[in-house]
C-alpha cells in the first residue's frame, strides 16, 4: 500500500503527499511549483486557459510508450494523476527555442491579450501528438474548448494551418519517455492510501487497482465520496472550496474504462471516457457519435465518464436521453451482490437513485440500434460548442412503411428528471407517421412534463420545444429518405 503519489512533471519526478496530494493540478503547477504559464480564468473546465497535456502508459499498439491527451488542469485534482507524466506550456521550449506551435502563433499574430494563448497552444501541441496535419475542420473541433475573449480565432486557426507533425518535436524526444514510463509501470499495481489534515478535518483518499479493492472499500466506508473524471465533481469542490472527507478515487481500475461488443450489445465500463466511447461509436451508432462532438469539450471528454454522467443524475445531461429510448442497462455492484436495472427505473427524483449504500455503478449494457431503428438526438443550447444544454431529446422509432410500430421518447431540461412521455408513446404506436401525427403526439407530451424558467430558457420555451421536437424528428427522417 502506498502513502503517496507518484507523477512525472516536464520531466521530473514527483512524490506527493499530504495537503498537495488534494490540491487541484492547476493548483499545484502554479503554487507548489510556479509554473505559471498555466492560467486559471474559470475554475469549471468552461475555457481551456489551464490546458495541459497527461501522459499515460500507452496501449502496446502506440508508436510510444506514452500517450498523451489534454485535460483542464483546474477541474483535475492530483490524487486522480498518479501514475501520469504532465506537460505544461512552460516545458514546450526546447534550449530557449520555441517549439513549433509556439512560433506559429507568434508569427501568426494568434496571440492577443495572451491570456487564453497558453491554452490554444497546448490543444494543438496535443493534436500534433496524435494527428499529423492539421485541417481547418479538425482544429475547430479540437480548440472547442479553448475560448479566446479577444476575438482571435481566425489568426490562431491560420496559426495552427501552419503546423505539421514533420515540424513538432513529440513529447517522447523532449523527455526521457522510456524511462518515465518504466517507473510509472513498476508503481502501477500498488493501491494507494493518502490522508492530510487542514482545517480540524482529516481528509482521506483510497485509491484501488481492481474492482474487489474498490467494492470492499464502499462496504467499510458507504459515505465515501466516489470519483472518477471529476468534470462535475471538480466544478463542485472549485465552487464549494470543500471537499469530502473520506474519497475513492475509481481512475486506476481498468476492467472499469472496458468497452467491448457482445453480439448485438456494446458492454461499456462505467469509468469508460467519452473520447473512448465516441471512436468506438463510430461505425456501431454513428447518431451518437455525431452527437458526442457536442458533449463538452475534447479536454472534458478525454477524462470524463459515462459512469459520471448517469450517476451526476442531472435532468440536462447529454446521455441519459439516448440511454433511456435504448433501454440501457445498468450494472450495480457491492461487496455482496450484483443486479441489473434498466436506466428508466433508476431516477426516483431530483437527483434520487435507485442505489444502495456501498453499492457502485460498474458497468452499463446498451443495445446497439438494429436495422429498423430510426434514432435521432438532439440538443438545444445558446452555444453550438460546450455549453449546458436548454433541451434535450431522443427519439428511436421503428416504421413498418408509413405506420409507426413503436415510439420511444425521452425529454431533458423539461423537469426534475429526463421524462419518457408514456401517453405520447402510447398514442404514437400503429399511427400513420406524418407531420398531423407528430403535431399531435407533441401536445400530448406537452401535458406531460413540468418545465422551469432559469437562465437557459423559459418554461414556455422549453413547452413549444417539446411540441415542435416530433416535428423536426419527422423532417430529419423525411429528408434522410430522400437522400438515400
Amino acid at each position: 500500500m502506498r502513502d503517496y503519489l507518484l507523477v512525472y512533471v516536464n520531466g521530473k519526478r514527483h512524490e506527493i503527499r499530504g495537503r498537495e496530494a488534494f490540491f487541484s493540478l492547476s493548483e499545484f503547477l502554479r503554487r507548489r511549483l510556479g509554473l505559471i504559464g498555466t492560467k486559471i480564468v474559470c475554475s469549471e473546465g468552461d475555457c481551456g486557459a489551464c490546458t495541459v497535456l497527461v501522459g499515460r502508459r500507452a496501449p502496446i499498439r502506440y508508436r510510444a510508450p506514452i500517450r498523451y491527451r489534454a485535460i483542464d488542469a483546474c477541474i483535475q485534482f492530483m490524487f486522480q494523476l498518479d501514475g501520469s507524466h504532465i506537460v505544461s506550456v512552460d516545458a514546450l521550449a526546447d534550449n530557449g527555442q520555441l517549439s513549433c506551435v509556439q512560433q506559429a502563433m507568434a508569427d501568426g499574430h494568434g496571440s492577443q491579450c495572451g491570456f487564453c494563448t497558453p491554452g490554444f497552444i497546448m490543444s494543438m501541441t496535443g493534436m500534433l501528438e496524435n494527428q499529423s496535419q492539421l485541417s481547418e475542420s479538425q482544429l475547430c473541433y479540437g480548440l472547442a474548448g479553448n475560448l479566446c475573449r479577444c476575438t482571435g480565432y481566425t489568426q490562431i486557426v491560420e496559426a495552427g494551418l501552419k503546423l505539421s507533425a514533420a515540424e513538432h518535436q513529440r513529447m517522447d524526444e523532449l523527455f526521457p519517455a522510456v524511462n518515465i514510463a518504466t517507473e510509472l509501470e513498476s508503481h502501477a499495481e500498488e493501491p494507494l492510501k493518502l490522508h492530510a489534515i487542514w482545517e480540524n478535518v482529516e481528509h482521506r483518499l483510497f485509491s484501488p487497482v481492481t474492482l474487489d479493492q474498490a467494492l470492499t472499500f464502499l462496504s467499510d466506508h458507504p459515505e465515501a465520496k466516489v470519483i472518477a473524471g471529476a468534470t462535475d465533481v471538480g466544478v463542485q469542490m472549485n465552487k464549494s472550496l470543500k471537499q469530502a472527507d473520506i474519497i475513492i478515487d475509481l481512475n486506476r481500475i481498468a476492467e472499469l474504462e472496458s468497452i467491448e461488443v457482445e453480439g448485438d450489445t456494446l458492454r461499456l465500463g462505467a469509468c469508460a471516457r467519452w473520447t473512448a466511447i465516441e471512436t468506438a461509436c463510430k461505425k456501431l451508432i454513428p447518431e451518437l457519435h455525431k452527437f458526442l462532438a457536442l458533449f463538452g469539450s475534447p479536454q472534458i471528454r478525454n477524462v470524463g465518464t459515462i459512469g459520471g454522467n448517469i450517476i451526476n443524475a442531472s435532468p440536462i445531461a447529454d446521455s441519459l436521453p439516448m440511454l433511456m429510448v435504448m433501454d440501457a442497462q445498468l450494472e450495480l455492484r457491492s461487496a455482496t451482490a450484483t443486479r441489473s436495472i434498466n436506466i428508466n427505473q433508476f431516477y426516483q427524483g431530483y437527483k434520487k437513485l435507485d442505489l444502495l449504500p456501498g453499492e457502485l455503478l460498474t458497468g452499463i449494457s446498451l443495445p446497439l440500434p438494429n436495422a429498423g431503428d430510426n434514432l435521432r438526438l438532439y440538443k438545444v443550447s445558446r452555444r453550438r460548442d460546450l455549453d449546458i444544454a436548454s433541451f434535450t431529446a431522443a427519439v428511436r422509432m421503428q416504421l413498418d412503411g408509413a405506420q409507426i410500430v413503436q415510439a420511444n421518447i425521452a425529454l431533458g431540461a423539461v423537469g426534475p428528471t429526463v421524462i419518457r412521455p408514456r401517453k405520447a408513446e402510447a398514442f404514437l404506436a400503429g399511427k400513420r407517421f406524418s407531420t398531423e401525427t407528430m403535431q399531435q403526439a407533441g401536445e400530448i407530451a406537452v401535458d406531460e412534463v413540468t418545465p422551469i424558467s432559469d437562465v437557459r430558457g423559459s418554461a414556455e420555451y422549453r413547452l413549444q420545444l417539446t411540441r415542435n421536437i416530433l416535428i423536426k424528428y419527422f423532417y430529419d427522417l423525411s429528408e434522410a429518405a430522400v437522400a438515400t
